[in-house]
């Protein structure tokens, strides 16, 4: 017997012909019966959201600032706020100096596989363990891309991701340092941590759909939660409202564009690609289960999910050498959105950027994600 190069072996076989049974999604933008962008977004929008089988009911965010640090170009709020009735969350505010309104962003942190720690990835603080710094050090060149935003003049909102940082799995019994991210932690326990975390991300998400909801559906709406969060802001211009993330944030970055018509512009780091290219070997390591969006692929693959922010103005970024994705997905995910923004009289508005490099979001590649954002949010042009 001849067993397929898949991670699945035998089974791939059916997995395909189950995945091609639509070779061309049914509410892709470019086919033919699609002739208006505001139309087609109409019908395909809600089949989204209605596959991520959770809307919680609208909440007052009663936001409270527990912390206020002055950091010279900015001040640094860490707050918690209303998502859900159920759910009060914490996060970071970071606010320019001078006068308002500003433009605001959503930062989205990344997966990495690394949990003790969410929001504080993107926004630098006084005292950190050396394991966060390395890790921002690998995959943000050193940076935290929200202090960076900040000072350019940016209202930044960054909130822990479900299973992340605050709001990590903790289990009975675990020691003292998993309850407090103590600077005492070794590095053999919080690869340990994140070993268990990884391990466990599956029962999790399993969890969540024995109680009829899906994990980024949870995690999306936190988003659009904190998008109106940053609503209630004075200091913030509700029509200059971006978002940016890099991995997963780069994935949560392309829904809340897509999904949230708040948004003004987003952009996408290492996270575009076609779903059918990925199938036989790339899903251990790529879609995870924070990822997955039952039963849209019969209608929409990824791009055009993204291709649902049009007309607003998108960029995705990818490496050449990130071993996440298939490189011909990559591309094929690129001409469609390219495609769809030129069918929509707008190719202007998206660009899809590729670097000679791994899984991260360098400097490099920061500085081109910023003046995307500088021109269709702080600047505001495009309208």
């Amino acid at each position: 017997m001849e067993i397929p190069d898949s991670s699945v072996g035998t089974l791939f076989p059916f997995v395909k012909k189950i995945a091609e049974r639509n070779p061309v999604p049914k509410y892709r933008f470019l086919r033919e019966e699609f002739t208006s962008p505001e139309s087609w977004r109409r019908q395909a929008q809600p089949l989204v959201m209605a596959n991520l089988h959770y809307e919680p009911a609208p909440v007052d965010p009663k936001p409270e600032v527990i912390e206020k640090v002055d950091l010279g170009t900015h001040s640094r709020e860490y707050i918690r706020f209303n998502t859900t009735p159920e759910s009060r969350i914490s996060g970071y505010v970071l606010v320019p100096k001078g006068e308002g309104p500003f433009p605001a962003l959503v930062a989205l942190h990344d997966h990495g596989a690394f949990y003790l720690w969410g929001k504080e990835k993107l926004v630098r603080l006084e005292s950190e363990h050396p394991a966060l710094v390395k890790f921002r050090e690998t995959c943000y060149g050193g940076v935290a891309i929200a202090d960076e935003l900040a000072k350019r003049g940016y209202v930044v909102a960054v909130i822990d991701m479900l299973y992340w940082g605050e709001r990590r799995m903790l289990l009975p019994g675990d020691p003292e340092g998993y309850l407090t991210r103590s600077q005492e932690l070794t590095e053999e326990e919080i690869l340990q941590f994140n070993r268990r975390s990884g391990m466990n991300e599956q029962i999790f998400a399993r969890t969540l759909m024995a109680a009829g909801t899906t994990w980024f559906g949870v995690i999306h709406w936190d988003d659009r939660r904190t998008v109106d969060y940053l609503l209630t802001r004075p200091e913030v211009d509700p029509n200059r409202i971006g978002c940016v993330g890099l991995s997963v944030g780069g994935y949560r970055a392309v829904h809340l564009t897509a999904l949230d018509d708040r948004i003004r512009a987003g952009v996408g780091v290492g996270w575009m690609c076609t779903y059918g290219s990925m199938l036989q070997k790339h899903i251990p390591n790529g879609i995870g289960l924070t990822k997955i969006i039952p039963g849209t692929y019969e209608y929409l693959d990824l791009p055009d999910i993204a291709a649902l922010s049009m007309p607003r103005p998108l960029m995705v970024i990818n490496g050449t050498k990130d071993g996440l994705f298939p490189w011909e997905g990559v591309q094929n995910a690129y001409q469609i959105l390219r495609d769809s923004y030129q069918k929509a009289g707008v190719p202007e508005r998206f660009q899809a950027v590729t670097y000679e490099g791994p899984h991260e979001f360098n400097r490099e590649m920061q500085e081109v994600a910023f003046a995307w954002l500088d021109r269709w949010v702080k600047n505001a042009e495009g309208n």
